[in-house]
């Protein structure tokens, strides 16, 4: 089959994943190494603040103070500063590179982090890697809404059967798939090499993640 377009998503497929960079943050603040993710996911109050932030109903900075006070540490630059070991990844920026040079549609469909003080996608140097950006906290809609697919596929200009989407967590892929999209699940350094198959591609090979 011939794949016209590529979606991926960011954090743990364009980028290292989040929680390494977390868990050193945490180490260097004195907080159990779990503390940032029992904060976005497990603490009621976190949880849904963090869903502000990613629909976009609460800018950065806010999120930033007032998730800070819960755990008891600084505001300034929270986000960046747990995101500051977070890197793009050589093989995945060479495939989104390729797959352009070849005419394939790429675009990034991603929850949001904010935007300001700390721009994830500019500071990783993958903003501009993309013909199509689709984030949560501009659109209003989060995965694993359905609705954010299509509107991913919409700006495309493509049909679900002509795509390929790539997320690090599997309730991410099921609406994809609805939608006659192909899904692969980014669960190690071998993914971009199946992707550039999938593509039809030149070889991926992994190598260590880098900036740049």
């Amino acid at each position: 089959m011939s794949y016209r377009g590529l979606i991926l998503d960011f954090a743990g497929v364009v980028t290292t994943p989040i929680g390494e960079s977390a868990r050193a943050w945490c180490a260097s603040e004195g907080l159990p190494a779990d503390a940032w993710r029992r904060m976005l996911e497990d603490d009621p109050a976190g949880r849904a603040l963090y869903v502000e932030l990613e629909l976009g109903r609460m800018e950065q900075a806010e999120w930033n103070a007032r998730t800070a006070a819960l755990m008891g540490v600084a505001g300034e630059n929270l986000m960046g500063r747990a995101h500051s070991g977070v890197r793009a990844v050589a093989e995945m920026v060479e495939l989104v590179q390729q797959a352009r040079s070849a005419g394939v549609v790429t675009a990034l469909l991603s929850n949001s982090y904010g935007f300001d003080p700390y721009h994830p996608y500019e500071s990783t140097g993958v903003w501009n890697l993309f013909d199509v950006r689709v984030i949560s906290g501009i659109e209003g809609l989060a995965k694993p809404d359905p609705a954010i697919y299509q509107r991913t596929l919409e700006r495309m200009g493509l049909a679900g059967s002509d795509c390929i989407f790539v997320d690090d967590h599997r309730q991410n892929l099921a609406p994809a798939e609805a939608l006659g999209i192909t899904t692969v699940l980014a669960d190690g350094p071998g993914t971009a090499a199946r992707v550039a198959q999938l593509l039809g591609l030149d070889p991926v090979e992994s190598s260590p993640a880098t900036r740049v």
